[in-house]
């Protein structure tokens, strides 16, 4: 009985387990990754904070627009009733415990746009934060792009590896059938042992390195490093990469980055912050209305209603203002410059995708023609030796041939997959958009 509950108990783990790994098991496109990357990305959480900071921001600024109500309620305690002296007589003038409260309404009526840019730069400064998140979700896509071609490589590597060995163990058969009639020296077939072992290390250097690929793709989508991910090959051109040029490709950064728009927001945020500031040169009007009471049966009226219509201005404050003015003017310069700095930089980051693009294209152009040719040597060769008229070096050298000429062609397909992810960067377009 015992023995039969056992069963049945390890029977259910392992079918939970069974399950358990089903359920962690992902198949993605480049395009569905480049959307769960962004969605689940833990810096696109902390932007998306960042906008709420700065919704609240604007708020703020725009509480300044509209009335401010304040409001009091007080009971006071004398140790003496106030009162005042008339020759002889002496006659109280309050209460010596009283109730007071009062209501008053204040609204500035003009003050040359000081509250109203405050306002606008506030949600000029939001955009820029939009535009920030963006620019972070684009580098989450780019760098999810550059791990996923990473992993169809790695995948690939893993692919030649085995046909390595594969091609190995069968020449080291023959190497055996050959030995062992007599036709080689036990060198040849030593020699093809030991490169055996050595190719057979390199396969599982090479699963090694998928596994860690698949665990830092895991670690972009925040699933768990242990989920068997499995992604399928890319293999058509964006169409926004066709007919591109160098100028064109320029132009196109420019004015998609959003690094250079978040700079020109900057820059128009300054600038209704210098309106701001000069308006403290101005007056500020405004009218205040409210309503007083005060418990005291010693005057004639407890309670008053006010209506104040004035005028407030700032006749000196040490300079400050025109600092800050100052200040703000400076920090204007200081952006420009550094506009003119990225535009430089991302024209060179612009060329040197596009140049390693067509580097990668013309090693792809080169590798294919390697590997038919790589095929057809190691054929040669291991036809010349079964007839005993060649040598298991030149076979060995033509398996080692075919395995580099296999190894740069992936290569150069992954390269060329990231070069071109890397220009749309660049260009400051979102890859989710552009791979579907």
């Amino acid at each position: 009985m015992k023995l039969r509950f056992f069963a049945v108990l390890f029977l259910a783990s392992a079918f939970l387990a069974t399950v358990s790994s089903a359920a962690y098991s992902e198949v993605l496109t480049l395009s569905e990754g480049l959307k769960l990357a962004v969605k689940n990305s833990r810096l696109m959480s902390i932007a998306h904070r960042e906008e709420d900071i700065s919704k609240t921001d604007t708020l703020i600024e725009k509480a300044a627009l509209y009335p401010r109500v304040d409001g009091a309620l007080s009971q006071t305690f004398l140790a003496n009733q106030p009162g005042a002296i008339f020759g002889d007589l002496s006659v109280p003038t309050s209460e010596k415990s009283f109730l007071a409260y009062s209501l008053s309404v204040q609204q500035t009526l003009y003050d040359f746009r000081r509250n109203a840019a405050k306002y606008e730069a506030s949600k000029v400064a939001l955009q820029t934060t939009k535009l920030d998140t963006r620019r972070i979700a684009n580098l989450v896509e780019v760098n999810f792009a550059f791990q996923y071609f990473n992993l169809l490589e790695s995948e690939k590597m893993v692919l030649v590896a085995g046909e390595e060995v594969d091609r190995l163990e069968s020449h080291l058969k023959d190497a055996q059938n050959l030995y062992e009639e007599g036709v080689i020296t036990k060198n040849d077939l030593l020699q093809a042992q030991v490169r055996l072992s050595d190719a057979r290390q390199r396969l599982l250097a090479a699963k090694n390195l998928r596994e860690v690929n698949v665990s830092n793709l895991n670690n972009a989508l925040t699933l768990p490093l242990t989920t068997q991910t499995e992604v399928t090959d890319v293999t058509e051109v964006p169409v926004e990469l066709t007919g591109v040029n160098m100028e064109k490709a320029w132009g196109v950064a420019e004015r998609n980055r959003p690094e250079v728009l978040i700079i020109d927001g900057t820059l128009k945020s300054l600038d209704l912050q210098e309106v701001s500031k000069k308006a403290e040169y101005y007056p500020r009007i405004f009218v205040k209305g409210g309503y007083d009471y005060e418990e005291n049966r010693y005057l004639t009226h407890e309670d008053n209603w006010s209506l104040v219509l004035g005028l407030g201005i700032n006749l000196f404050h040490g300079g400050r203002t025109k600092a800050e003015v100052l200040k703000i003017r400076q920090q204007k310069e200081k952006l420009l410059e550094q506009k003119k700095k990225l535009i430089d930089d991302i024209k060179l980051e612009v060329e040197k995708y596009i140049l390693d693009s067509r580097t990668a294209r013309q090693r792809l152009d080169v590798t294919k023609d390697a590997i038919q040719q790589a095929k057809e040597n190691l054929r040669i060769n291991r036809t010349k030796y079964e007839e005993g008229v060649g040598t298991a070096t030149d076979v060995l050298d033509a398996v080692t041939l075919l395995t580099v000429a296999e190894t740069n062609y992936y290569r150069a397909v992954y390269d060329l997959g990231k070069a071109q992810a890397a220009i749309l960067y660049s260009m400051g377009k979102e890859l989710s958009e552009v791979y579907r």
